[in-house]
């Protein structure tokens, strides 16, 4: 199997996801989520769990129509850290997830107050894994430094990832994650942290995060255009663009060059050259372009109101080969950032593409 064709079956696997269920996998929740967890040729991969998939996952195998698929899969097994409690009887994977191999992932505050209908990220589940009892409203930092020096110890974790719903005050819930590094680096000094929120009204409050010990920084925007973020993003488009592009030099200026990324995802209507220049002119600012495709799933307004679908495999394939060459032609890969989505990759397919 040549590299090129590789890369599409792995576009293809994005998009159409698998039958199946890996052992590390998760349901509900901010972001791509219903997916299994492996490594695929090497690198991260959190491939969407579809029933009507062509590509099935065995147990061993990735099969395609009953055909080996031909690519390298390496099974992540199930998480000791899972088998934990807290001393009140909450599980640890209620309070954080393992991601690929080696990332822990949490959403500290599990609400978030643009999740009314008219509000709501229309590709946005956050509250859902709450409403189905998988986690608990916010996390105690002291329940995260447990959890956090237990994946550290029983399972390898190298970096961790906290995210936020976003609250009503001007810090926009970065308040909240600033405790909850702090009290995970006391514990587990050795733990890149990467952050993730909206921009905080007070731009001072980045530097508090530094502060607090956070290591990298997401602000995700999602997309540049601002009819697809008023289409798509009702609440979340209210906040400007300009605020924006003030948080991320911010950010670069405290947390340096590519240790600050954003979420562009494919498929929401964007015009695919004008998206291309856009993550050119992020990453040509220090901003690291995370190339995500658009992943329905159920729980969202997306698929259940709008039955929206799957972007064009050429077109993920597209912007993300484009996006990568210039990521490549100035030296910003997402592997050099500390700690996240970024670093990670499994989401994306850009670090197949060499970015």
């Amino acid at each position: 199997m040549t590299a090129s064709t590789t890369t599409s079956t792995r576009v293809d696997l994005a998009l159409l996801g698998i039958r199946g269920t890996p052992p590390v996998n998760r349901s509900g929740g901010a972001g791509p989520t219903d997916d299994g967890h492996l490594v695929i040729d090497g690198l991260h991969a959190a491939i969407p769990r579809n029933p009507n998939s062509p590509f099935v996952f065995d147990g061993d195998q990735i099969l395609y129509d009953g055909v080996d698929s031909g690519l390298d899969v390496a099974v992540i097994g199930r998480p000791r850290f899972y088998d934990l409690q807290t001393e009140n009887g909450v599980a640890y994977d209620k309070i954080a997830k393992l991601h690929g191999r080696n990332v822990l992932a949490t959403t500290v505050l599990q609400t978030c107050i643009r999740y009314g209908e008219d509000q709501r990220c229309r590709f946005c589940s956050i509250e859902e894994s709450l409403r189905s009892g998988d986690t608990v409203a916010v996390k105690k930092p002291e329940d995260l430094a447990r959890v956090a020096r237990a994946a550290v110890d029983l399972d390898g974790v190298t970096n961790m990832v906290m995210t936020t719903g976003t609250s009503g005050g001007r810090d926009r819930g970065a308040r909240h994650l600033a405790r909850c590094v702090r009290a995970v680096k006391a514990a587990v000094p050795e733990l890149p942290i990467q952050v993730q929120c909206e921009p905080p009204a007070d731009l001072s409050t980045i530097g508090d995060l530094r502060a607090a010990g956070a290591d990298a920084i997401g602000i995700h925007v999602e997309s540049l255009d601002d009819d697809v973020r008023r289409r798509w993003m009702p609440g979340k488009s209210t906040v400007p663009l300009s605020e924006y592009w003030d948080a991320w030099r911010e950010a670069v200026r405290v947390f340096g060059r590519n240790q600050v990324s954003t979420y562009l995802l494919v498929g929401l209507g964007e015009d695919v050259d004008e998206m291309i220049s856009g993550a050119k002119e992020l990453a040509d600012a220090g901003i690291y372009p995370f190339i995500v495709p658009f992943r329905p799933h159920r729980g969202t307004l997306a698929v259940d109101i709008d039955g929206a679908t799957a972007p064009e495999p050429r077109i993920v394939e597209q912007i993300s080969r484009e996006v990568a060459a210039h990521l490549q032609l100035i030296g910003m890969a997402g592997a050099d950032q500390r700690a996240g989505c970024a670093a990670c990759g499994a989401c994306s397919i850009l670090q197949s593409v060499g970015a």
